[in-house]
């Protein structure tokens, strides 16, 4: 708790540092292996950026035409050395704001001595408060590695569970008290960010947004996120399913509505994306198994452009023996765009009256949704 209070008497400095209008930094990279250049990964509203600094001297000075607070990965990328395969880089987390940055960095960059960021002061007390949960996900993650080795593979999944449960007790235990101590906090609207995830509960993760300094919350990042919230209050559970049509694998145009009357699985997934080719065969044991009981699939494709040969080929190759549609425009796909989907897989299950009554049900969850829907 001292902590944390501590964090919010520095946030006090914070908010006139709005006012300014670009992020200046000059940096000094002391390293023994000579380095080709550095660049910085940030996102601003929905847009990703990047932008790169040659060295002179091994200095660097690069403006950011940004006026908010970013947290961006700065990339120390080196030159080549004879006899390695491939580039080797050195990645560090850093909190960006308006005004001059000065970045030291002597060995490594986990040592970088960064200044003029009251931002970054802000989120290393922050993330001490994170250290006793982030070591207990990396003794489950060595364990998880070492029966992967062996080829333990379902021990590696049980196993590896127990990360994502203790992510959730951090979530509640630092993250989500962290904002209810510190709600202007320089730092506070990434921790919101880390705390919704990619798909939350508007009602859960609005009564903190508001709380964020105006500044912040009509900031270009502030205005997107406000949308997402809007999104999440038609997309929550006990809402109807927003209408929609597309085209299926032939051309004809599909409808939500032509599905009512039935529970209904909409499934985001693509060819290309791992994690959803594995949940696969989950799915078509959940279809195969309740086809018979009033309920459907309705797959969405997030494919690359031009991919509808790898889109189709997915699904035959993994037996997806239901309705599939897709205008093949990736992460821009006009129905992921109206759920706000910006990672897969995701889903959602709806009843026959068009209401959505589960979000993101993978492996077992699913199995047992259906079960206590469908088994009687």
């Amino acid at each position: 708790m001292k902590k944390i209070l501590i964090l919010a008497f520095v946030s006090i400095y914070f908010l006139p540092i709005l006012q300014a209008q670009s992020i200046s930094i000059e940096g000094h990279l002391d390293y023994r292996n000579p380095v080709a250049f550095v660049y910085f990964n940030y996102t601003v509203g929905e847009k990703r950026l990047s932008d790169t600094a040659l060295l002179e001297n091994s200095r660097f000075k690069l403006l950011l035409k940004v006026d908010e607070v970013i947290d961006a990965n700065m990339v120390v990328v080196f030159k080549p050395v004879s006899g390695e395969k491939s580039v080797r880089r050195e990645l560090k987390l850093i909190f960006l704001e308006p005004g001059n940055i000065k970045i030291e960095v002597k060995d490594s960059i986990r040592y970088a001595k960064i200044t003029g960021s009251q931002s970054q002061i802000v989120f290393d007390a922050f993330y001490e408060l994170q250290k006793p949960y982030i070591a207990r996900q990396v003794k489950i993650s060595n364990e998880v590695f070492g029966l992967m080795k062996q080829g333990n593979v379902s021990e590696a999944r049980i196993a590896g569970k127990g990360f994502n449960l203790i992510d959730i007790e951090k979530k509640e235990k630092v993250y989500l008290s962290y904002l209810q101590s510190n709600p202007v906090s320089p730092i506070a609207f990434y921790v919101l960010k880390s705390y919704a995830g990619y798909a939350f509960e508007a009602k859960k993760i609005e009564p903190y947004f508001v709380k964020l300094p105006k500044a912040v919350q009509n900031s270009i990042s502030g205005l997107v996120f406000r949308e997402k919230i809007e999104t999440a209050k038609k997309t929550g559970i006990g809402v109807s399913a927003m209408p929609f049509t597309q085209n299926d694998t032939s051309g004809k145009p599909v409808s939500l509505a032509s599905f009512k009357g039935k529970y209904l699985f909409i499934d985001f997934w693509a060819s290309w994306c791992a994690p959803c080719r594995q949940e696969n065969p989950n799915v078509v044991k959940a279809f195969n198994k309740y086809k018979d009981k009033n309920f459907t699939i309705l797959g969405i494709s997030l494919d690359l452009p031009g991919n509808y040969q790898s889109w189709l080929d997915a699904i035959h190759a993994d037996g997806l023996t239901w309705t599939h549609v897709s205008d093949l425009k990736s992460k821009k796909n006009q129905v992921a765009k109206l759920y706000d989907i910006t990672n897969i897989p995701q889903n959602f299950l709806i009843d026959p009256q068009g209401i959505i009554i589960a979000r993101n049900l993978r492996g077992e969850d699913l199995q047992n949704k259906l079960s206590e829907i469908l088994d009687h």
